[in-house]
């Protein structure tokens, strides 16, 4: 039997039972396949909604597994891991027409899954505070400064109240008080064993991702600052400091 052929079939409820296929007892094969067909699909979709707990909640279980079985059609999982599947899932989201009116539900999206890679990020120790204080205390370091953050760190900058509307569900907040077209920023981390989500200014945001490109500290701060507004990198250093968030510290080289 033709492995793709057997593929394609599995993922498209429309196809027939591939030829040559038949089963141990003598049963018949077409029913056996379109009930393990079905089972795979249904497995998959219980995947999604385990990862997208909050996406699920926000439009229904009904509407969600029909978005998400539409989904599993298109994009069959490609790695053996079922822990990731789904990467691609807020992008479909986005472009998904019956979602056109929930329009923040992409990006929650994202955020969900951006706590299932800070989950699965690889351990890094962090710097000794006593390192990070002695490069901070030299003024003429500061601006080539690099720092390497944690892999766990996400920064999602959205035109929506992504962090709010995530924290309602989870007990922080009132959801009928959520304004869903108020910008927000959000960053996720994993501190030990607990994954966070917490809202952050844009600005901080800019600062984080410009790092986590190789920016130098400087440039960062460059980055970060918008128009006439100056940036203060320092409540969001001690942040990172904090949250034991700085895995590498050098200077860029001239």
């Amino acid at each position: 039997m033709n492995n793709a052929a057997f593929a394609a079939a599995l993922f498209d409820p429309t196809a027939p039972c591939p030829p040559g296929l038949v089963t141990w007892n003598g049963s018949d094969a077409a029913q056996r396949f379109g009930v393990y067909r079905n089972n795979v699909t249904v497995s998959l979709i219980e995947a999604l909604a385990d990862t997208f707990p909050v996406v699920q909640q926000l439009v229904g279980e009904a509407f969600f597994h029909a978005m998400a079985g539409e989904f599993v059609r298109r994009s069959p999982p490609v790695s053996p891991v079922l822990a990731w599947y789904g990467d691609t899932f807020a992008d479909f989201v986005a472009a998904f027409p019956p979602a056109a009116g929930v329009p923040y539900l992409a990006d929650v999206a994202r955020l969900e899954y951006a706590r299932v890679l800070a989950f699965h990020a690889a351990d890094a120790d962090p710097v000794p505070v006593a390192e990070i204080a002695g490069w901070l205390n030299d003024p003429e370091a500061l601006p080539t400064l690099r720092l390497q953050l944690h892999p766990s760190l996400q920064v999602i900058d959205s035109t929506f109240a992504i962090v709010s509307l995530w924290g309602a569900h989870q007990g922080l907040g009132d959801l009928a008080t959520v304004d869903p077209v108020q910008a927000e920023c959000a960053l996720v981390l994993r501190h030990g064993l607990s994954i966070e989500v917490m809202g952050i200014p844009a600005a901080d945001g800019r600062f984080l991702a410009a790092m986590q490109a190789g920016a130098a500290l400087g440039a960062a701060v460059q980055q970060a600052e918008a128009g006439d507004i100056p940036f203060d990198p320092a409540p969001v250093l001690g942040l990172l400091i904090s949250r034991e968030l700085l895995v590498g510290l050098g200077r860029q080289p001239e």
